[in-house]
């Protein structure tokens, strides 16, 4: 399975990142979404990521130009079909990623792979909404994409062992390294990722005070980010809607704690909006 022309479903965070990694490594990118507003501010997140490159000397001003004549855009996702492989990093919605899914199946041609970058969300699931999941797999990026090395890839119980491999070498060539993963919730990195941040939430209502959490984990356990850091990053509803998904399938021991509950309830989501477990109003 030759992968030439990738088409990426979403311009947010994740998806403007793989549009540029993508095109970094060689493939002809086409990135995606449902307003052009949203198009034009992951190319604009693009090439501030390449300029800080240019500006460090690890790229030269002319690959930057080479990487963004590589990436097209659109609004309409019948242009993916063409695409050999389809990475879909849409919000983590399941029943949107389901209706993407379908509207693929019958878009692409029979031997597109067809990936979502979900951190949580069943891969059986999300395949079964197609007439062919054989060829349907997670393909799961970190944040943020251009930096973080690791890359789960995660098939269902119907893919193929061509689409697997194809996959991992797609990840090998943009440069970072495949996990293999099962597909349970959560998977290996978020699974074990919330349930860290769930246990600093009941230490901070056992009177904690978040930046010693953050201190003890970052200083004692060489992490380069604290849980409560992270889950401000990452945005509070974001990781509980994580770890609802993981309790439906593993019970009480990744129980969202009623202190994110209570967060999400109050719109204290972290820097989105500005207070978390730190106040970003004044940085």
């Amino acid at each position: 399975m030759a992968i030439k022309k990738v088409f990426v479903i979403g311009a947010g965070t994740m998806g403007n990142g793989i549009a540029q990694v993508s095109a970094q490594a060689g493939y002809d990118v086409v990135m995606s979404d449902i307003k052009d507003e949203f198009i034009q501010k992951g190319m604009a997140t693009i090439e501030k990521s390449l300029d800080r490159m240019v500006k460090k000397e690890t790229m030269k001003e002319a690959d930057k130009a080479t990487v963004l004549a590589r990436i097209k855009t659109t609004i309409n996702m019948k242009d993916a079909k063409d695409a050999d492989l389809v990475i879909e990093a849409a919000p983590e919605i399941l029943d949107l990623k389901k209706n993407i899914f379908k509207q693929l199946d019958e878009i692409c041609k029979p031997d597109a792979i067809l990936a979502t970058n979900t951190s949580s969300l069943p891969i059986g699931e999300i395949a079964a909404s197609t007439k062919n999941p054989a060829r349907v797999i997670g393909i799961h990026f970190m944040n943020p994409v251009p930096v973080m090395k690791g890359v789960e890839v995660i098939p269902g119980r119907h893919t193929t062992d061509a689409v697997l491999e194809a996959s991992k070498e797609y990840v090998k060539k943009i440069g970072k390294e495949p996990c293999e993963a099962r597909d349970y919730a959560g998977f290996i990195v978020s699974r074990l990722v919330d349930a860290l941040m769930n246990e600093a939430f009941y230490c901070v209502m056992d009177g904690n005070k978040p930046e010693e959490v953050d201190k003890a984990i970052k200083l004692c356990l060489n992490h380069p980010m604290g849980p409560l850091e992270l889950c401000d990053l990452a945005g509070a509803d974001v990781v509980m809607h994580g770890l609802e998904t993981m309790y439906e399938e593993f019970g009480e021991r990744l129980m969202p704690a009623p202190l994110l509950k209570n967060m999400v309830r109050s719109g204290d989501l972290g820097r989105k909006t500005g207070r978390g477990f730190y106040d970003y109003t004044q940085k």
